[in-house]
């Protein structure tokens, strides 16, 4: 058996049909373990997930649960989950509990779903990603001596992130573009402030599409309107559309109705 300072787990990059054996359960002397010391970034539909389950609008779980932090190379803002200080040195995830485990665990985080595993995308590329998966090795974790074997593409399955990747895939493909724009192209404050909207507060951003002169400006079809106006995943899927035209300037659906963008220009 490996000691608690080495796990014993190769850093390799694995694909969806490499297989590993891992099992995590109340049993395992490590349970909870990997709630500690941790820093979590929440995707779009973690979000929407997480403040539903908690019955907040999405304004008031960023408030409470998140940290604004600024991505790496990119230039865009993302939220971490907020840590408590449980102990001197060792921030815990404000969802777990010693004798329960994780309180939130049908709608936990995409990080958390994806655990032992890691993944990541390479650069932007016209053809199909050629993205990568990895064991985030802690020596402290005993699920790798377990006896239960999956795939990559099973483990995904098992845990539901197959889901939130599907749904969040739009999103990363508009961080992993704009990881490959030259770090001396900065966005503006407004345009962070839109993507930070638009990605993590839901109810802002449908108050700002509904309830401004944004419908007049563009030239949203009826059907996608009622979509989005009563399908909250839609409205997130529409909202990475906008940021594909904000950033990228790419969207026929936002083609602008110069007389309505005119007009609202003279009165502002």
């Amino acid at each position: 058996m490996e000691t608690e300072e080495n796990a014993g787990i190769p850093p390799v990059k694995l694909n969806a049909n490499s297989r590993f054996h891992f099992r995590c359960h109340p049993e395992i002397s490590c349970f909870t373990k990997c709630c500690r010391g941790i820093n979590i970034m929440l995707t779009p539909y973690d979000i929407v997930r997480l403040k539903n389950r908690l019955e907040l609008s999405s304004d008031d779980f960023l408030a409470i649960y998140t940290t604004p932090q600024l991505l790496e190379k990119t230039d865009l803002p993302v939220v971490t989950l907020r840590m408590l200080d449980d102990q001197p040195g060792e921030p815990v995830c404000p969802f777990v509990r010693e004798d329960q485990g994780c309180i939130v665990y049908e709608d936990r985080p995409t990080t958390c779903r994806y655990y032992p595993l890691g993944v990541a995308s390479l650069s932007h590329k016209d053809e199909a990603d050629e993205g990568f998966y990895f064991f985030i090795n802690e020596p402290h974790c005993r699920g790798f001596e377990e006896d239960v074997e999956w795939t990559v593409d099973q483990w995904r399955s098992d845990q539901g992130v197959d889901v939130y990747d599907r749904i969040n895939a739009p999103w990363t493909e508009l961080i992993v573009r704009k990881r490959s724009i030259p770090a001396n192209i900065r966005l503006t404050q407004k345009t962070k402030n839109m993507f930070f909207t638009a990605s993590y507060d839901i109810d802002r951003f449908r108050r700002f599409v509904f309830e401004s002169s944004f419908l007049s400006v563009y030239e949203v079809d009826p059907a996608t309107v009622e979509k989005i106006r009563s399908d909250e995943l839609e409205l997130l899927n529409f909202s990475f559309r906008w940021l594909k035209w904000v950033l990228f300037q790419e969207g026929e659906e936002f083609a602008i109705n110069q007389q309505a963008a005119e007009a609202r220009g003279k009165r502002s």
